[in-house]
């Protein structure tokens, strides 16, 4: 059987349509008409004999072909990209100064930085692990250049991806049969603590705050230490806590909208624009 060799351009059209949401929005992004864009789609499910997407009248959606190609995809994109940088980019020097939540830090900053850091080696990242009701002041007043925050309003930021929240407890001490239902939270202007605070009272369910903590490892002491039951986001609870939900008497949470910000004193910056522009491409998937 021959295979044909998979070019870069479909490899960016497939990308661009993933990133953007549809093909109207990912025509601009790769200086293509939005019927080329489709062209380009069609020769690669060709080529690969599978089908990618699944076009709907409003949205994408990726198969589960299309969702292995997008790694593989992504990867042979950075490579191509780092080898034209390296004869013809140019070097990019420079600090950014970044600020994230700490159960942000691990799923999502992460595998950010692994792919910029060796792309550029010339920029020194300053990172800065705090609560998102820290962060945001900072931003405002340049000490920071970027952050990753969970959206205090809708216009902060730009929009990446929505974190689901979760009620945790302990099985060893099962505090929800409790009534008032101890609860750990965050500090008193976290959206978080207020998410939490509303779900109880919707549920017209008593409660008393028995540990503040401005920290996600205080709150996930309190819970394993049988003080608590708390409210985290999905991405950062252990496996050895129990996800609680209506069963123990606990009601919905809303989901977190999670925004990059910049500051304005950063403008300018090519250091803090590639950064910034490789966490709103590769952050959005998540949306």
């Amino acid at each position: 059987m021959t295979f044909q060799d998979l070019q870069i351009d479909w490899l960016k059209c497939f990308v661009a349509v993933v990133d953007s949401g549809s093909l109207t929005g990912a025509a601009p992004e790769v200086h293509r008409s939005q019927s080329a864009v489709s062209m380009q789609l069609k020769k690669l499910e060709t080529a690969l004999g599978r089908q990618l997407l699944i076009r709907g009248p409003r949205h994408l959606q990726l198969t589960t072909d299309g969702q292995t190609l997008l790694g593989y995809a992504r990867r042979m994109l950075d490579l191509h990209a780092e080898a034209l940088a390296a004869f013809h980019g140019e070097e990019l020097t420079g600090r950014v100064r970044l600020g994230v939540p700490d159960d942000y830090a691990a799923k999502y900053l992460t595998p950010v930085l692994k792919r910029f850091a060796p792309r550029h080696g010339g920029v020194e990242i300053e990172l800065n692990c705090e609560q998102s009701t820290a962060l945001i002041p900072r931003i405002g007043n340049g000490e920071l250049d970027l952050a990753l925050v969970s959206r205090d309003h809708s216009r902060r930021g730009t929009l990446l991806f929505r974190e689901p929240m979760v009620w945790v407890g302990s099985p060893q001490f099962e505090l929800w049969r409790r009534d008032p239902l101890p609860i750990a939270v965050y500090e008193s202007t976290s959206v978080a603590r207020c998410s939490a605070i509303n779900s109880l009272a919707l549920q017209g369910r008593r409660y008393r705050v028995v540990y503040n903590s401005s920290s996600l490892a205080g709150q996930i002491a309190a819970v394993e230490s049988g003080l608590a039951v708390a409210v985290l986001t999905q991405c950062s609870a252990p496996d050895h806590l129990q996800i609680l939900g209506s069963e123990h008497g606990l009601g919905p949470l809303e989901s977190m909208e999670v925004a990059v910000c910049r500051s304005r004193a950063s403008r300018g910056s090519k250091a803090v624009d590639s950064l910034q522009s490789l966490l709103i491409k590769t952050l959005r998937l998540s949306a």
